[in-house]
């Protein structure tokens, strides 16, 4: 028999939302619980194991900013750090914040049901159920998977994972021969790897994206104690941003002083904002002096098609220059694909790796898969053996957890019912007819078109702030009013509307077109988090206007 246990509130989700979710409700002296499927703390820094796994954001910007001895006494060791690296600093924080006492390891929420009558939501796990008037969603934008279902999958005699439920112990590629499905992010930040130790790697790629040299290094002498003196001028400008990414240069400060090299700080220049304004031969010059990952931060880019021809061609004539073979140039081109459909990826040494003799590129718009077989994989044109067969292949992004779950509001109506033809919220915060179910980093929020732990933070924030403002005032519950959640959805497809991102030749999934059967339809926030953040103090300076309290 299950044990029930009755709580302020519950959290679900171990990562760092729910990490900084808990680290709040213990400020407002509210008994609350954490539920983590997982057996440790970390989120998508738990689960994403695999070899090559790296943030896109830089390490100094991808930091709790809510405590400031925690800023002073934690040293990255590299300008993009790497999952070991930001597991560790996860669990340095659960460690000196003692938040495992709180969290429940090993159970997995399958349904959270609202009682009217009583005013509380009942979560319950394998294991347990856990009453409470509060219930948080902290479940990540990307943490379910998806395996795509390919005809024999399970006659596979080999080993197989899955980038995004990796397993702890290390798996070893030497003298074995890898197949690995999917060129997405994990994709090629993981194929380089695996291709230094493999004897050969076949990459079975389905449509090739956008990505980027991550440029990464390890951190200079004297860095962090120059980023730890300028933190409160970061995180300033990272709330003012629209991206909420600043990508901090201790040696390009606007404060005087010295860089870590005892010489005065350097100012460099910064590339133009627009590439129509340039000629053909700027352009060259701008590619060459700050590298083709400029291409995207151009702000017309992906907001104007002729400006987003210009930089795919560009990238393409990078392209063929990295690559040596021109047929395999080609195959990696993403033909047809606009910069911004597809989220930009970092990586180190991708394109190098097709110079390598031990690595062959199987491009799925030429020759789709037929089936898996106990040797590896049949293709329309040959048969490709491997030992171990790797799924790159992405999750079911931003709305997969809650969708798992069964969740039901008020007079029953279930949380899939009302998203069946996408999600609806208001701010991505809260639903109509789901009283007191937050969701931190929700749909229809900027979540991962920004700095993620920026926007988990002023969530996390906003929503104590409200279970604050609750208790003063004598509220039991608050919900989305009707109109401003129709408002509200109306106003974030407009946002999207006329972009890279929405364009008919994309498929990605910013709109749910990886995963068959889902709802084509943008589900992050395009109007950028400074705006979004504005918006939602606005809303609480106008007493949180467009919610209903009971």
């Amino acid at each position: 028999m299950s044990k029930t246990q009755t709580l302020d509130a519950i959290v679900v989700g171990a990562g760092m939302a729910g990490m900084y979710m808990l680290y709040k409700l213990r400020q407002l002296g509210l008994e609350t619980k954490v539920i983590e499927a997982g057996t440790d703390v970390g989120g998508a820094w738990y689960w994403n194991r695999y070899p090559g796994c790296r943030c896109d954001v830089p390490s100094v910007e991808y930091s709790y900013s809510f405590s400031k001895e925690l800023e002073q006494d934690w040293n990255w060791t590299e300008l993009m750090a790497g999952q070991p690296e930001i597991l560790s600093y996860v669990n340095h924080v659960a460690d000196r914040f003692d938040f495992r006492r709180d969290i429940n390891f090993n159970q997995r929420v399958v349904s959270a049901i609202y009682d009217e009558g009583d005013k509380v939501w009942t979560l319950k796990t394998d294991t347990a159920t856990y009453i409470a008037p509060i219930c948080i969603m902290a479940t990540g934008c990307l943490s379910v998977p998806n395996t795509p279902d390919i005809k024999g999958a399970e006659s596979f005699t080999g080993e197989v994972y899955h980038t995004a439920n990796w397993p702890k112990d290390e798996v070893k590629f030497s003298d074995k021969r890898v197949g690995i499905i999917g060129a997405g992010s994990s994709g090629v930040q993981t194929i380089p790897v695996i291709a230094s130790e493999a004897a050969h790697l076949f990459t079975f790629q389905r449509s090739p994206g956008y990505t980027f040299p991550a440029n990464n290094k390890p951190m200079k002498a004297g860095y962090m104690e120059l980023a730890k003196a300028d933190y409160a001028e970061i995180r300033e400008e990272q709330r003012s941003s629209q991206t909420a990414v600043v990508y901090y240069s201790p040696y390009r400060s606007k404060n005087s002083g010295k860089d870590a090299n005892n010489g005065a700080r350097e100012v460099k220049r910064r590339p133009s904002k627009t590439i129509l304004e340039l000629t053909p031969q700027q352009r060259r010059e701008e590619i060459q002096e700050f590298g083709y990952g400029i291409l995207p931060e151009y702000f017309d880019v992906l907001r104007n098609t002729e400006a987003n021809k210009i930089a795919c061609d560009l990238y393409t004539e990078n392209l063929k220059e990295l690559v040596h073979d021109p047929a395999v140039a080609e195959r990696l081109a993403p033909r047809e694909l606009a910069i911004g459909c597809k989220r930009p990826v970092i990586d180190t040494d991708y394109y190098a790796t097709f110079n390598r003799d031990n690595v062959t590129l199987v491009d799925l718009r030429e020759e789709q898969i037929v089936e898996i077989t106990p040797a590896g994989l049949r293709t329309e044109k040959r048969d490709y053996e491997f030992d171990i067969l790797v799924y790159a292949t992405g999750f079911d992004g931003i709305t997969g957890a809650l969708n798992k779950i069964d969740i039901r509001g008020r007079e029953g109506r279930t949380l899939a019912e009302k998203w069946d033809h996408g999600p609806r919220t208001y701010l991505g915060l809260l639903c109509e007819g789901f009283p007191n179910m937050f969701t931190v980093t929700g749909p229809q929020s900027p979540s991962v078109l920004s700095n993620v732990l920026v926007a988990v933070e002023q969530h996390v924030e906003w929503i104590s702030d409200c279970i604050e403002y609750m208790k003063v005032n004598s509220h039991a519950s608050i919900e989305a009013a009707l109109d401003a959640e129709d408002q509200w959805v109306e106003h974030v497809n407009e946002a999207a509307q006329g972009t890279t991102y929405t364009a008919p030749s994309c498929n990605s999934w910013y709109l749910g077109s990886n995963i068959p059967g889902k709802p084509r339809t943008f589900l992050p926030y395009l109007g950028g988090a400074k705006t979004y953040r504005d918006k939602c103090e606005q809303v609480v300076a106008r007493g949180y206007e467009g919610f209903v309290f009971d």
